[in-house]
C-alpha cells in the first residue's frame, strides 16, 4: 500500500461510506475510473471485499476496502488512521452510508406503490403491513444517517484540510426538504443557519427520538411516515450548510440523487445506480469556485 512522496503529491484519494452496492459501489467506479484512489468503505466486510473484486473485473483497480461502521467510533478512528498512514491526506469524502428507517414488506409495498400510490403522512392509517416504523428503526436511521455521518466527517476533517482541493458530499434526500416538517418553529431553526450551531441541531435531532418514544410526533409537529428519514436528512441539510459556512475553502453540498433503484427503495425507482451516482460524483469533482454550502436536487441547486 506505501507510495513514494511524489505519487502521494500528486495523486487525490477518496472515500466513499456505504460503497459495496447501490449507488455507493457506483461512485467508487466511476470516481476511480477517473484515476482517483477510492477508500470503499462498508460494514460487511465480506461484501465489501467482493465489491471491490467485482470492481477488479471490471477493469478498475484503484479502489481499496476498509471496514467501516460509521455508528462504531473505533471503527471510524481505524478508516481515518488507515487514510493517514497510507496516504497522508484525504482530498474528497462522498457520506453515503444510510438506512431508510422503516421495516418495508417487500411485496405489500410494491404492489402499493405499483398501485400509483405514495407514503405521506395522510396516509399513515393505511400503511400497517406495508411500511411500518419502530423506535429501535428510528434510533437506527438518525444514528446512521446523521450522527455517523458527523462521526466519519470529523474524523476525516484533519485529512481533508491538507488537500489543496477539499471536497464533501453529503447524500441526502427529496425528503430532506423542510416543507416535510410540520413544525414552523423547527422548520425556521433549520433553516437558520446563520444561527443554528451544530450543539443545536443534535438537540433537535434528539428531541425527535424522545418525541417518537413517547408517541407525540402529531401533537409536536414532526412528520408522521418515513419519520426518522426525513429528519436525518434535513438534519444532513443543515450541517452541510454550518461545515461549509466553518470550512469556506471547502466545497461541501449535499445531494439528492434522484429516485434510484436500490435496495432502500425495494428496487423502485425511476433511474439506474449508475445514473444516479452520476450527481454526487459531479459534486465531488467540482472546481475550486464551485458552489459550497448547498442542496442539489440531482444536478440543480434547489431549496432547503
Amino acid at each position: 500500500m506505501a507510495e513514494t512522496a511524489s505519487n502521494l503529491v500528486q495523486n487525490r484519494y477518496a472515500v466513499v461510506t456505504g460503497g459495496n452496492k447501490g449507488i455507493g459501489f457506483e461512485i467508487c467506479r466511476q470516481l476511480a475510473s477517473k484515476g482517483i484512489v477510492v477508500v470503499l468503505a462498508a460494514r460487511d466486510e465480506k461484501r465489501g471485499v467482493e465489491a471491490v473484486d467485482n470492481l477488479k473485473s471490471l477493469g478498475v483497480s484503484n479502489v481499496v476496502f476498509h471496514q467501516l461502521d460509521t455508528k462504531d467510533p473505533a471503527s471510524v478512528a481505524s478508516l481515518a488512521n488507515f487514510v493517514e498512514t497510507n496516504f497522508r491526506k484525504l482530498d474528497i469524502l462522498v457520506n453515503n452510508a444510510g438506512c431508510n428507517g422503516l421495516m418495508m414488506y417487500t411485496e405489500a409495498y410494491t404492489a402499493f406503490i405499483d398501485a400509483g400510490n405514495h407514503v405521506t403522512d395522510d396516509m399513515v392509517d393505511s400503511l400497517k403491513g406495508i411500511v411500518e416504523q419502530t423506535y429501535e428503526k428510528a434510533e437506527e436511521c438518525i444514528g446512521t444517517n446523521y450522527f455517523g455521518t458527523k462521526r466519519v466527517t470529523e474524523a476525516l476533517l484533519p485529512l481533508l484540510q491538507l488537500s489543496d482541493s477539499p471536497r464533501v458530499v453529503n447524500l441526502s434526500s427529496i425528503y430532506s426538504q423542510l416543507k416535510f416538517i410540520p413544525n414552523e418553529k423547527i422548520r425556521e431553526e433549520l433553516n437558520n443557519v446563520e444561527c443554528l450551531k451544530e450543539e443545536r441541531l443534535d438537540e433537535l435531532v434528539q428531541q425527535f427520538l424522545k418525541d417518537f418514544k413517547d408517541d407525540k410526533l402529531l401533537p409536536n409537529g414532526w412528520p408522521l411516515t418515513v419519520s426518522a428519514y426525513k429528519v436525518s436528512k434535513a438534519a444532513i441539510n443543515a450541517y452541510t450548510r454550518i461545515l461549509a459556512k466553518k470550512f469556506p475553502n471547502f466545497r461541501i453540498n449535499s445531494n439528492h440523487p434522484g429516485y434510484v433503484i436500490t435496495d432502500i427503495t425495494c428496487n423502485r425507482g425511476l433511474l439506474t445506480p449508475e445514473e444516479g451516482a452520476k450527481r454526487p460524483v459531479m459534486l465531488a469533482l467540482l472546481p475550486d469556485n464551485g458552489p459550497s454550502g448547498f442542496y442539489f436536487d440531482q444536478m440543480e441547486i434547489s431549496s432547503f
